[in-house]
């Protein structure tokens, strides 16, 4: 009978104990928000009220996609006051918030952008493209607001451009922050002017350089003092005004390169650059009498026609004298096409032989229209050799020379 009344007094307990925490359960359950608005322009202030009835004063946990925080009320006349922190209330998108400790109170509110635009965030690329109406730049747009947030989606963008005497206007929207514009190039080279407009508020201005497409043949021409081969004057080289498909004029710096065939089969090479459009290069005179096959090429996009030129030559005969015991051989005099002395700098070989075998080989270049070998005795022993000069094409050989 006892312990019957023992086990009486502990269930009273526990029923009193169970009304006691369900009591104090519906006085927190009471805490309702009071504030109806749910759409906040970024910067403003966002204050959630909440009204209570009793002191309990819950931290409100808060959090959008750039952090979270956890704010400790303030409590006025049975009111509760959160005030949003300006990290969250800055930046626009969804913010969630619920009370901690009461799990059916929680709620959220959104943060707009303002509705001024403030900076114009542009890019634009590439800065250079091709004439010809295929490819195309292209422009893209953030609009943001005083605190750097994107304007909302179809947000509406002017762009403006103008190429040579031709403007247009056209309107773009945003799509996930951006609002973007391709501007396709036309057949004419020029330089295009881009800008772009948002809610009243304009960017700076832009260019692209619209440049020629690749050129196409072109023809070649030459432009020489006299056709002599007298291995000192200049033969130029000229390409026509290169132009593309479209008519305009290549971009100054093309490569040209100029490929000269001369009639052994050898190859020579020269190149130039344009200017205006025209390449120029150079090549010295050959100095004996030659015929030049000559094309040029701009590597992998255009050629010219194939021309050929003839240069006679200039010396016709050799003189070569032989003096102090045969070790000094004196060339000359070189005279050129009007029995005048040959320029400076033209050309004589020397080959000195034993028998059939080639012991040395010595180049000079003639002044005043002579050259002049020594043949010294510590680099050839007395003795018979065979010499020979070459010189305009012409060879000459003396056998048996002793020195």
């Amino acid at each position: 009978m006892k312990y019957k009344k023992i086990h009486i007094l502990i269930c009273i307990g526990i029923l009193i104990s169970t009304v006691t925490i369900g009591q104090h359960k519906n006085q927190g359950d009471r805490i309702t928000l009071v504030t109806t608005q749910t759409e906040f322009e970024v910067g403003s202030t966002v204050l959630l009220q909440f009204s209570s009835s009793d002191t309990e004063l819950p931290l409100l946990y808060c959090s959008n996609s750039y952090g979270s925080t956890v704010i400790t009320p303030v409590l006025e006349d049975l009111g509760l006051y959160y005030e949003i922190p300006e990290f969250i209330t800055n930046k626009k998108g969804i913010v969630h918030w619920k009370l901690i400790g009461h799990e059916s109170t929680l709620g959220m509110f959104t943060m707009h952008p303002q509705e001024r635009v403030t900076s114009m965030e542009t890019y634009i690329g590439p800065p250079t493209i091709e004439a010809g109406a295929i490819d195309y730049t292209m422009l893209v747009v953030i609009p943001t607001d005083a605190l750097d947030n994107p304007m909302p989606e179809n947000t509406s963008v002017m762009v403006n451009h103008r190429f040579l005497e031709t403007q247009k206007r056209d309107e773009v929207v945003t799509n996930k922050i951006i609002a973007y514009k391709n501007i396709t190039s036309e057949t004419k080279s020029g330089r295009l002017f881009i800008s772009s407009e948002c809610l009243e508020t304009n960017s700076k201005e832009y260019t692209v350089d619209v440049l020629p497409a690749i050129p196409t043949d072109f023809t070649i021409s030459v432009d020489r003092p006299h056709e002599y081969a007298d291995g000192n004057q200049i033969t130029s080289l000229y390409t026509s005004i290169l132009r593309d498909q479209y008519g305009n004029e290549v971009s100054d710096g093309t490569f040209v390169t100029f490929f000269i065939t001369n009639k052994e089969g050898n190859i020579l090479k020269t190149s130039g650059t344009t200017v205006q459009g025209i390449a120029t290069a150079t090549m010295i005179h050959p100095d004996q009498e030659e015929a030049w096959s000559i094309k040029a090429y701009v590597q992998g996009m255009a050629e010219s026609n194939r021309m050929t030129i003839a240069y006679q030559q200039v010396i016709k005969d050799v003189e070569i004298a032989f003096a102090k015991a045969n070790r000094e051989i004196k060339v000359g005099p070189l005279k050129s096409f009007m029995n005048q002395m040959i320029p400076d700098g033209f050309h004589v070989v020397l080959e000195i032989y034993k028998g059939d075998t080639l012991l040395n080989t010595e180049t000079k270049t003639s002044k005043g229209g002579y050259v002049s070998f020594m043949l010294k005795e510590e680099m050839y022993i007395s003795g018979t050799y065979t010499i020979k000069i070459k010189t305009a094409g012409i060879e000459k050989s003396f056998k048996n020379i002793k020195l």
